[in-house]
């Protein structure tokens, strides 16, 4: 059973993530402090430490120099994303932002400890999606994928995109993934960089939707000092760090047009300008860019810059929905059964016919990540050993749903509690959201609404681009 020390200054975080890890059978030992954990523990004997990058005394970096070869994953609130940054260049092997949500937790420990050299063979089978996103479900033991991508299906559309990955990966063109929100396009990302010559660099993830659009030029480029209010010293930007390695832009529509410009000399000059800076300096990035939208028609209406698009579009990878991929989404659901049975110590737990039947025809408007928590709420609420079409909930309105959270305070759980209005039980979720977020958004930024739904900020505004619901200028200033 590999052994995990934390070392994190808030107890409430701490106790969660312990609690997290040892319900998915890794040992764990904790620490609020480098002091703590130096005083308490052989730090070296560990197979992973789990560190906030701010700590009180010395910052969680150290823990790379004690250690010894012990890797080291950082957490980090986004406002010091950056930081995290250098502190990979320190030897952290990754970093993890905050506010996490367990399952992007999860699938960073779970890669950590299976790339480890030292580390045992056979990881906990509890590997979920990556980065808080839906995935296309990762490879599991009933899995009919080629194990070097790690996805699970057989379908001929999928078929077609594993040959298609094989081989662009090898090479360094653009690649542009497209698909609709839930079908793992991060996951496709991943494959392409492991499977390419830059598999030991960095593959740099980046949301575009998930930045303010005051920060993106800074967070992607870079700054000097005194490049802004604020800017007390130069810090590099995530293009850079990504250098000879792999950048993702994710939701790569939302990129505002002076970041296109400055992306698309990125990628026709291979070099980057600091903000504030008269320099240039050269990068090695291969970039791959993932979007719900219709760049082509963006670019029509010019809301996309029409010859970045034809830089990211070399090679373009469509990514089936859900309800396309015939037989492949009861092997999905079963394999999420199994990770859920893992997680609360069932073996006997299986789907009835009319369960299985059920998951074969629902269209599954939210793709994987709606199956995932369909099958995760079937699991929590069994009595017994089979699981029903009605547990799966896949009879009411849940197309949209993609977060548990969004589920839990409609309902009346402890998120929605602190909101001044409780949903009533004719409310389905959708008008629970839009009357949310159009009663108090005149007052609460969109970090205040999204902690209040117990969503993330891009869970939030993909919501409001489903719903049409527009954000207030003045909340937008005030971000």
């Amino acid at each position: 059973m590999p052994h995990i020390l934390i070392v994190e200054d808030e107890t409430i975080i701490r106790s969660a993530l312990r609690r997290l890890l040892e319900r998915n059978q890794y040992q764990v030992s904790e620490a609020g402090s480098v002091q703590e954990a130096q005083e308490r523990f052989s730090i070296a004997t560990f197979d992973l430490i789990v560190s906030d990058l701010r700590l009180p005394g010395a910052p969680g970096t150290e823990l790379i120099k004690l250690g010894q070869g012990t890797p080291v994953l950082i957490m980090t609130s986004y406002a010091s994303l950056r930081s995290a940054v250098d502190s990979m260049k320190m030897g952290a092997v990754d970093y993890i932002a905050k506010p996490f949500d367990h399952d992007e937790m999860l699938q960073a420990v779970a890669r950590i400890l299976r790339d480890r050299p030292s580390a045992p063979a056979a990881a906990p089978a509890t590997e979920p999606r990556s980065n808080g996103k839906a995935a296309a479900a990762e490879k599991g033991s009933n899995a009919s994928a080629n194990g070097e991508i790690g996805i699970i299906g057989s379908c001929p559309p999928m078929q077609d995109m594993y040959s298609k990955i094989r081989k662009v990966a090898p090479t360094d063109s653009n690649v542009l993934i497209q698909g609709e929100s839930g079908t793992g396009k991060e996951l496709v990302a991943r494959a392409l960089h492991n499977l390419s010559r830059r598999a030991k660099a960095p593959m740099i993830s980046v949301n575009c939707a998930a930045i303010p659009e005051t920060l993106i030029e800074s967070e992607l480029f870079g700054h000097e000092k005194g490049a802004f209010t604020g800017a007390s010293a130069g810090r590099a930007g995530l293009v850079e760090a990504a250098d000879g390695g792999t950048l993702f832009l994710d939701e790569i529509g939302e990129l505002p047009l002076e970041a296109q410009a400055r992306l698309l000399r990125v990628l026709q000059e291979g070099e980057i300008r600091r903000v504030g800076s008269v320099q240039s300096q050269k990068v090695d990035v291969r970039l791959i860019a993932a979007t719900h939208r219709d760049l082509k028609n963006l670019a029509k209406a010019g809301q996309f810059r029409e010859d970045l698009y034809y830089r990211l579009h070399v090679i373009a990878l469509k990514l089936p929905a859900l309800r396309e991929r015939g037989s492949d989404v009861n092997e999905i659901a079963s394999a999420f059964l199994a990770r859920q049975s893992a997680r609360i110590g069932r073996d006997d737990l299986h789907f009835s016919a009319d369960a299985e039947q059920a998951i074969r025809h629902y269209s599954w408007p939210g793709n994987v990540r709606e199956l995932e928590n369909a099958v995760e709420r079937a699991v929590i609420l069994s009595e017994s050993a089979e699981i029903s079409a009605d547990l799966l909930g896949i009879d009411i309105e849940l197309g949209d749903l993609e977060d548990d959270d969004l589920l839990d305070n409609a309902l009346g759980g402890a998120s929605a509690g602190n909101a001044s209005h409780e949903p009533t039980e004719d409310l389905s979720l959708e008008d629970y959201f839009q009357h949310f977020v159009l009663e108090h958004q005149d007052h609460m930024t969109e970090t205040e609404l999204a902690r209040k739904l117990g969503v993330s900020r891009k869970c939030l505004w993909e919501r409001r681009q489903r719903l049409g619901i527009p954000r207030r200028k003045s909340n937008a200033t005030s971000e």
